[in-house]
């Protein structure tokens, strides 16, 4: 009986360990469908990435929970001067950084940290510019900072000011991106005296409502609620992200308890799932895009004529209804219907195969060509089935004589390839809360770089023209006539198969309280409970 009650002990230890179990009803577990590909969201575009950051990181400015409108966060307020091109920031006093068996810090966030995140992404000669072992620094690149950002300078202890080379109207929303995440200068300074500056990348100190406890690559991120947060302690005492690229096993497991929420369940589950008195969903018209890029570096598709055929031949309602299953709205250009910067003059093409191939004999392809189509290995927001969708592609394309061979890879490694420029079409999709971006960090010349996001290498000079000029200017009527002409050049360049415009869908156990999915798809677990 005695070596009865010790097992039984022991048993209950491994499960407060472990967070599950009626004792450990303030963990929420959350089911992803894939992993970070970096906890250093510096380096990443990736939403995954940016949901983990989300929970350990803060930024000067932030999207409010659930809205894409900004609030202050380690800044409470600002001033700008000389036309737009100064902003002085009044930095938050009080807040705390995270301790970790690494580092134990003696100082309160401070004006130090804020020159510390950006001087390591501007200049490159300071010690943590090339930590990341040859890795750029997309965002940054992406949202004009590299060339428009001239110093980010200490006044005082709280105070900073930003410098720019002309006004920026979507500097704030550039700031609000979790790129911009602010990290600890005097645990880079320990790490590097340590001689091991990666570990600051690897085990990050942040200043957000929870701390890193654990990273387990590809299979688990858990993290402890930060008991000093100035915001107040979080309800939850420990927040757990599972990695289970599947749908089936995403829902299989919020079924049993095993966790509390789940993104982007199987379109074909959804109607399953309404009636499920265990599953609540939480839908949002998402600020997302879905497509397939060609890469116009590889022949054929440096030919306008051969890109304008593709998207000829896909048959894009068939797509919706059969892969979205309702969820999904066709894309015309990279902007979302319904957003004020998308231009609803512009309709979609028609599914013509017969000019489909016309097009293709006229550039010399009349008996077609062999050519790869690279699927993601995951859902995404935009793409709720890669697999299936690339197969009805596949077949469209079979039709008017273009062989294409289905290639995947894991999530990390597709992501680096597809960047890097090896893809000759891939799918992939853009999640953001400011129109610059679906054109900045997928469509602009600095973003054809390699290892950016440009995965189509379009690179348009009036396009960069029309992204810059919009960034100049707060009017928001001359915004719109920009971004306007900028969807005109899109739809004369045909860059992309634009697929669809997503519904995204999250489900949740009915414990779950004070849940909530902003339009641009990320999550914020801050103020979320389970009862």
């Amino acid at each position: 009986m005695q070596v009865r009650s010790r097992v039984l002990l022991l048993m209950l230890a491994l499960a407060l360990v472990a967070g599950v179990g009626p004792t450990a009803a303030k963990t929420l577990v959350h089911c992803a469908e894939a992993a970070p590909d970096s906890l250093n969201p510096q380096y990443s575009t990736s939403g995954n990435s940016y949901d983990v950051a989300q929970q350990i990181y803060e930024k000067l400015v932030n999207i409010k929970r659930g809205t894409l409108e900004l609030e202050p966060q380690l800044a409470t307020s600002w001033e700008l001067s000389d036309a737009g091109r100064t902003i002085i920031f009044n930095l938050r006093q009080g807040v705390k950084w995270h301790r970790s068996k690494l580092f134990t810090p003696t100082r309160d966030f401070n004006a130090d940290d804020v020159v510390f995140s950006f001087a390591r992404q501007m200049d490159k000669s300071h010690p943590y510019h090339a930590v990341a072992g040859g890795r750029i620094y997309p965002a940054f690149h992406n949202l004009g900072l590299s060339t428009n950002l001239i110093a980010v300078e200490k006044l005082e202890p709280y105070k900073v000011r930003f410098r720019l080379k002309e006004p920026d109207a979507g500097i704030f929303y550039a700031l609000a991106s979790h790129a911009m995440s602010i990290q600890s200068a005097e645990y880079g300074a320990s790490m590097l005296k340590a001689g091991t500056p990666e570990k600051v990348d690897l085990e990050p100190i942040g200043t957000g409502p929870f701390q890193l406890l654990r990273h387990l690559l590809d299979t688990e991120v858990r993290m402890r609620a930060n008991r000093e947060y100035w915001r107040g302690v979080p309800p939850l005492n420990q927040l757990v992200f599972i990695i289970a690229p599947d749908a089936t096993v995403r829902y299989a497991k919020l079924k049993a308890g095993e966790c509390h929420t789940m993104t982007y369940p199987n379109p074909a589950d959804l109607d399953r799932m309404r009636q499920d008195k265990d599953v609540r969903l939480v839908a949002v018209d998402a600020m997302s895009v879905g497509y397939v890029a060609m890469n116009m570096q590889k022949k054929p598709f440096d030919d306008a004529r051969v890109r304008l055929a593709i998207n000829l031949a896909v048959d894009k309602k068939s797509i919706l209804d059969q892969a979205y299953m309702g969820t999904g709205r066709a894309a015309v250009t990279p902007i979302p219907p319904g957003h004020w910067a998308f231009d609803a003059r512009i309709g979609d093409l028609p599914h013509d195969p017969a000019r489909a191939k016309a097009l293709l004999a006229e550039a010399g392809l009349k008996d077609g060509f062999e050519t790869e189509l690279w699927t993601m290995p995951v859902v995404r927001p935009y793409n709720p089935a890669p697999r299936r969708i690339a197969e009805m592609i596949q077949g469209d394309l079979a039709k008017v004589g273009i062989k294409a061979r289905i290639v995947t890879y894991e999530w990390g490694e597709y992501v680096r390839r597809v960047r890097f420029g090896e893809a000759p079409m891939a799918q992939y999709g853009w999640s953001s809360d400011e129109v610059d971006r679906f054109w900045s960090d997928l469509l602009s010349c600095e973003a054809a770089k390699p290892g950016n996001g440009n995965l189509a290498r379009w690179c348009d000079p009036e396009l960069d023209r029309l992204i810059i000029a919009a960034r100049r200017t707060s009017d928001q009527e001359a915004r719109k006539a920009y971004y306007f002409q900028a969807q005109a050049l899109f739809r004369q360049g045909m860059p992309w198969i634009p697929v669809a415009h997503p519904q995204v869908f999250t489900a949740i156990r009915p414990e779950v309280m004070d849940f909530r999915v902003s339009p641009s798809t990320r999550l914020d677990f801050y103020g979320v409970d389970v009862q």
